[in-house]
């Protein structure tokens, strides 16, 4: 196994400890799902090609739904693809009337992401090579900078809301040459979605819209565009937390989110969109669920359905709904020797537990929680680390104790819940001195 760089072992473990995906460094800890790459690489060499796709990725909560769209993500910078990504809650929506999917744009927008600026705020680096590589035609054809960049922006102008938006991209030329930082910032707020109200774009932009509820999915199609007109392969957008518009206790919009998950469906099967992948992350109960669920909407189950000849161990990649597997026990045993590498910065000399710890440790998780340490593994990798945390801090420990120690304070306890009934925000106990 390669070293690893301080920065990256230390947001692995902080994040890890939390119960949460790291934003860098996922390469380190990744197992399993070989399959599920495979798949969406093909997709992302698809988006290269100028297609489109939409994937539904869904498992149960812990089951690395968010590390698998993370890496995902990461896969496709390395492919020259923007990215940008979103959790949706009562505040963030496809669908909403009172700013709540300018919300959730805006927040995509902030999350856009290159190879360069893996963690977000990329927008005005993306507009300054638009440019960049318009002033390299102006020359090569001998034009001026300001038609160069009207001609590559025209094909926007096809698309609804491509005017303004072209015009947009023209004022951030015009604060680029002129060196007026201010106009470059309010190109840079409007196309963020960052604008509330029409007279204040107008005053700062001379546009008459903005970005808003009614049309948001319009201005994603319209970003999967520009970013290609930038020299990017394509564009990938990630909605995670779907689980919350299952939530929604009002009937009417929920369904209206499902029909505006019906009009992405159809677009990106359809290859109405261009150069444009949708990510979206949620429970099965999400997904199946008759009542409240996607297939709730007939026109949604009828396209989401899953292939009945995919069974008794059968896979089948290529329809839009991926199902994580589960971990097996081989899988978690990897990642764990993988988190032990990382806390040790990949020196197999710094490792805390030796390779029998680890059969202990998770002899010990069967022992609690039966089978589903493995399946939903977010809290046995919580006190994994809590462990390697304990015995790093204390090195006269010795790590045997500390299993035992555990498992006698829980015959002691009956109180003590097992580690799959905690909940995100509960702090493990078991591995606390």
């Amino acid at each position: 196994m390669a070293s690893i760089r301080k920065k990256e072992q230390s947001s692995i473990i902080q994040s890890l400890r939390a119960g949460v995906v790291p934003r860098i460094g996922q390469q380190h800890i990744q197992v399993g799902r070989v399959g599920e790459i495979n798949a969406l690489l093909g997709d992302i060499d698809n988006i290269a090609d100028g297609g489109s796709f939409i994937r539904f990725v869904i498992g149960e909560y812990g089951s690395g739904k968010t590390f698998f769209l993370n890496l995902v993500y990461a896969l496709a910078r390395e492919k020259k693809m923007v990215t940008a990504h979103a959790d949706l809650n009562p505040d963030r929506r496809l669908h909403a009337t009172g700013g709540q999917a300018r919300s959730l744009y805006s927040e995509l927008m902030r999350n856009i992401s290159t190879r360069t600026k893996p963690e977000g705020g990329a927008m005005a680096s993306i507009a300054e090579r638009f440019i960049t590589d318009s002033l390299k035609h102006a020359q090569q054809h001998g034009g001026t900078p300001a038609n160069a960049i009207q001609d590559r922006l025209i094909s926007l102008t096809e698309l609804v809301g491509g005017f303004d938006f072209a015009q947009v991209i023209e004022a951030y030329w015009h604060g680029h040459d002129t060196g007026n930082e201010q106009l470059k910032a309010d190109a840079v707020r409007w196309l963020r979605a960052e604008f509330s109200t029409k007279t204040d774009a107008r005053k700062a932009l001379g546009v008459r819209n903005i970005i808003d509820d009614s049309n948001m999915y319009d201005y994603l199609k319209l970003m999967s565009k520009f970013v290609r007109l930038s020299g990017f392969s394509g564009f990938m957008v990630g909605f995670d937390e779907l689980v919350n518009l299952y939530k929604l206790s009002n009937t009417q919009a929920r369904k209206s989110n499902y029909e505006q998950i019906l009009r992405i469906v159809n677009d990106t099967l359809q290859g109405s969109a261009t150069g444009l992948g949708v990510l979206m992350g949620g429970t099965p109960e999400f997904l199946i669920d008759p009542r409240r669920g996607l297939y709730s909407y007939e026109a949604l189950q009828s396209r989401l359905a899953e292939n009945t000849f995919a069974k008794d161990g059968l896979t089948d990649m290529s329809g839009p709904v991926i199902r994580l597997a589960n971990l097996t026990q081989e899988d978690l045993y990897i990642l764990l020797t993988k988190i032990r590498h990382v806390m040790a910065l990949g020196d197999p000399e710094n490792h805390l537990i030796p390779d029998e710890a680890l059969h202990a440790f998770l002899e010990h998780c069967h022992k609690r929680i039966g089978s589903a340490y493995f399946t939903t593994p977010r809290n046995t990798i919580k006190a994994f680390v809590h462990l390697l945390s304990v015995l790093e801090q204390n090195p006269n420990q010795d790590w045997q104790g500390l299993l035992g120690n555990v498992e006698l304070a829980t015959e002691s306890n009956p109180d003590l819940k097992p580690l799959d009934e905690f909940d995100d925000d509960d702090s493990l106990q078991t591995f606390t001195l």
